[in-house]
């Protein structure tokens, strides 16, 4: 017992053999089980065993931790700065009506244009629930249009300060103006004027196309009648100014472009006109012969119809008593002759003394310029405000047959009623113009460093032609 005890105590405080020879023991199941696995297995297993540093993440994951914390951190943040703020209500949208079904179509669609008249054109279409097809294809009023045309007619300028409004210098050019606005009436005319537009727009309502242009409508400000103290009488106009391009004369003006000689549009006439001077033919001759010409050879082929016939012949009758008259008359040539156009019914109007008659002398203000001239044409009852080429062509530069010089209401032309020579003649500029100059001294004559323009005789001048003889034919 004692040995015993003395072992146990050795053991205890003696060198570990117990637990050294239990390493041996593992060591050798281990290297037994070593032998046993394959090398590579083995290697791995030794790996496993030896003791070195554990490895750490790899990028991707690392990126993704990175993400991760940022994005809890911004979402804190956030979280606490929201916290901060005062409490918004949210707003809330109102939804988009629905669209009406297709089926039925219901309220009113509106559409505006504008004309190319420039009058701003309405459209209204309106939709209604009717009953069955079969019924409402054979009901009158199911299927309908109505169309309304509105237009307002303008009230006469009287005042100085009206008509100063588009021609500031007027009075200052025509210091016997005012006084004789005080006593001014508006004129008939102006009434008929716009009474003529009237008709003729109600005639052309429903051809929208046709319609008198808006600027054409309004194109005239005022039509006075003034009497001065001495008696002199005074046809006065504040409007625009369109161009005419008519008139030929053979005596001063022997050729002209083949595209006048041969236009079927050109008129050849003006309302004033006097008898030749020289056998020289009127250059238009040759093409209303031409004419003549082409519509009888028309005439005789079977193809043309009846009607055309007839409206052929009415041609031929007009155009052969043109050529008879430029045979016997000269006229004016606006290119070259400074009138205005006035409405033929006023001067057709016998029994007002104050309606401009075909060759009445006149005076045409724009801006600080006074121009002599005369009533050298006729033009339509609805417009007024027409002058020739060559008077046009001295406010504006640019006017054409095809542009219009001033196209605002600032031009005055002053007739003077029963002014006109006994006795027509060709033109003389100079004459016009002294004429001019004593019908203004009657109603105050210019203002200060006013003058009339003088015109100049543009006219080429050619030596007359010998006369070639006829050769008879053999």
């Amino acid at each position: 017992m004692e040995e015993k005890n003395v072992r146990r105590g050795d053991l205890k405080k003696g060198f570990p053999w117990f637990g050294l020879g239990f390493l041996i023991l593992v060591g050798a199941i281990v290297g037994s089980f070593f032998t046993n696995i394959p090398a590579k297995v083995a290697r791995n297993l030794k790996e496993i065993a030896a003791p070195k540093p554990q490895p750490g993440p790899d990028r991707e994951t690392l990126a993704l931790q990175i993400e991760q914390r940022l994005r809890e951190e911004f979402e804190e943040k956030l979280k606490k700065e929201l916290a901060a703020l005062k409490p918004v209500k949210p707003k809330i949208e109102t939804p988009p009506a629905p669209e009406p079904p297709p089926e039925l179509p219901s309220g009113t669609v509106m559409d505006v244009r504008e004309l190319r008249s420039g009058i701003p054109f309405k459209t209204k279409v309106t939709f209604e629930e009717g009953k069955t097809a079969v019924t409402e294809r054979i009901t009158d009023d199911s299927y309908t249009a109505s169309y309304e045309l509105k237009l307002r007619l303008p009230s006469a300028a009287t005042k100085s300060t009206e008509l100063e409004k588009a021609s500031p210098k007027l009075s200052a050019i025509l210091p016997g103006l005012p006084p004789l606005l005080e006593k001014a009436k508006v004129s008939p005319w102006y009434d008929t004027l716009y009474k003529n537009k009237a008709d003729r727009v109600r005639r052309d309502a429903h051809l929208l196309s046709e319609l008198l242009t808006k600027h054409n409508i309004y194109d005239c400000e005022t039509i006075l009648h003034m009497t001065a103290e001495s008696g002199r009488k005074v046809f006065f106009m504040q409007a625009e100014m369109d161009v005419v391009s008519d008139g030929s004369d053979g005596d001063r003006l022997a050729t002209m472009p083949d595209e006048i000689v041969n236009s079927t549009h050109y008129q050849p006439f003006t309302s004033y006109g006097w008898p030749k001077k020289t056998k020289t033919p009127n250059p238009m001759i040759a093409g209303w012969e031409k004419r003549i010409e082409a519509g009888t050879k028309e005439m005789k082929e079977p193809a043309t119809t009846a009607d055309r016939k007839k409206w052929l012949a009415e041609r031929i009758a007009y155009l052969k008593r043109g050529v008879a008259d430029l045979k016997a008359r000269s006229y004016l040539i606006a290119e070259y002759d400074p009138f205005i156009v006035i409405p033929v019914n006023l001067l057709t109007a016998s029994s007002d003394p104050f309606a401009p008659k075909v060759g009445d002398y006149a005076v045409v203000i724009h801006g600080e310029k006074i121009y002599p001239c005369i009533v050298g044409d006729g033009g339509p009852s609805f417009k007024v405000g027409e002058a020739s080429l060559r008077l046009a062509k001295e406010l504006n530069k640019n006017a054409s047959p095809y542009s219009r010089p001033v196209s605002d209401l600032t031009v005055s032309y002053v007739v003077f009623p029963g002014s006109r020579d006994k006795k027509a003649g060709p033109p003389d500029y100079e004459v016009w113009r002294q004429k001019c100059h004593d019908l203004l001294q009657e109603i105050g004559g210019l203002g200060n460093g006013c003058q009339l323009h003088q015109w100049t005789d543009l006219l080429p001048k050619t030596e007359p032609q010998p006369v070639t003889p006829q050769v008879p034919n053999p």
